[in-house]
């Protein structure tokens, strides 16, 4: 179908020819509870999804990521054209510096080759001991899709790629659904990211199986937290405003 690439000041895009025809785009980038990130690995790998693009930036830290020897870049793109499914995970905390950078490149190739919606999945932080999905979207019409298996959140802010995703989403009028794992906190929540999925599975019919990451949660929750204190010592180092009782991103 479609490939190339997409550049910017800061982000290049690279990558092959896309196959899916009108794919749904999600994207799982580190945040709160690293839920974007567990989501979108754990996709990957049930669905078997092919690597067919990287994203790339001279802001982004000179990290190789190795998986059994070999290695890749720490923010890749995968496919999966039997469920027109595309999703781009990143195994780094992207700065808020190039947020905006990033999230303008996702869009503008999601558009090129003819989305049919974008997901951008995040982490909300409440003190509550629910594992609830939030949601928000480009419009009613995105948002009813998904009303009866989620929470709507009505008010706040999502930050990060997430954010940056939703804002161009709406300003080029590409729909797009924003679903937040609730999560105590910066430490790894592979409960929560479950529940985002069954959700995903409702939406997209992907029969996509969440008990491996559920029973496997304490030793995932050991192998990320390495990446979580990252998240939560760039949070810290970001001007605060007046406190709220929920946290996105």
């Amino acid at each position: 179908m479609k490939g190339g690439a997409i550049e910017n000041e800061y982000v290049n895009m690279i990558v092959e020819e896309v196959s899916s025809e009108n794919p749904t785009v999600l994207e799982g980038f580190p945040g709160i509870g690293l839920v974007g990130n567990i989501v979108a690995t754990h996709l990957v790998s049930e669905l078997k999804m092919k690597q067919i693009g990287t994203i790339e930036s001279r802001l982004f830290p000179p990290i190789s990521v190795l998986f059994d020897g070999i290695a890749y870049a720490p923010v890749r793109i995968y496919e999966n054209t039997q469920t027109n499914f595309i999703v781009i995970i990143s195994d780094i905390l992207i700065h808020p510096m190039v947020a905006f950078d990033v999230g303008k490149a996702i869009v503008k190739w999601t558009t090129d080759i003819g989305a049919k919606m974008n997901i951008p999945i995040a982490g909300i932080s409440t003190m509550r001991e629910q594992r609830v999905v939030f949601a928000s979207a480009t419009s009613q019409a995105f948002l009813d899709l998904v009303k009866d298996k989620v929470e709507t959140l009505t008010a706040g802010s999502i930050s990060g790629i997430a954010g940056s995703i939703m804002n161009e989403c709406g300003i080029v009028k590409m729909p797009a659904i924003c679903l937040l794992g609730e999560t105590q906190g910066p430490t790894p929540d592979p409960r929560a990211s479950a529940r985002v999925i069954e959700v995903l599975n409702g939406l997209l019919s992907l029969n996509v199986n969440t008990q491996k990451l559920v029973e496997e949660a304490e030793h995932i929750e050991t192998e990320l937290h390495k990446l979580a204190e990252q998240v939560q010592g760039v949070e810290q180092a970001e001007p605060t405003g007046p406190r709220r009782d929920l946290m996105y991103g």
